[in-house]
């Protein structure tokens, strides 16, 4: 598996969402099918967590990947980006070789 790497930025404004959820909360990261270019990342607060996740850590903060979104993802960085339209986690990922103007759609 290639790394996925969580930028500190990503893993501060994390914290700052947990902190507001219930003991036990964690950030999902997916990929699903569809979106303006083909497959679209989701974040869901999980309160589960299932045995084949995986876990990505950084500065006490945590997302967790299904193995099939993983795929997808692989040695992508998850960033947060705070500018002129507005704040959000981005991810860079290599594997994509189109996305659309929203950031959370990709093709491949």
């Amino acid at each position: 598996m290639t790394e996925i790497i969580l930028t500190p930025r990503a893993a501060k404004r994390i914290n700052e969402i947990m902190g507001a959820e219930p003991p036990g909360s964690t950030l999902r990261i997916s990929v699903n099918g569809g979106g303006c270019s083909g497959f679209s990342y989701a974040f869901d607060i999980a309160s589960d967590r299932a045995e084949q996740d995986v876990a990505i850590e950084r500065d006490g903060a945590t997302v967790i990947i299904d193995p099939v979104s993983l795929e997808y993802m692989a040695g992508s960085t998850i960033d947060f980006v705070n500018d002129l339209i507005g704040q959000s986690f981005k991810i860079e990922n290599p594997q994509a070789t189109a996305s659309c103007g929203c950031g959370t759609s990709f093709s491949i």
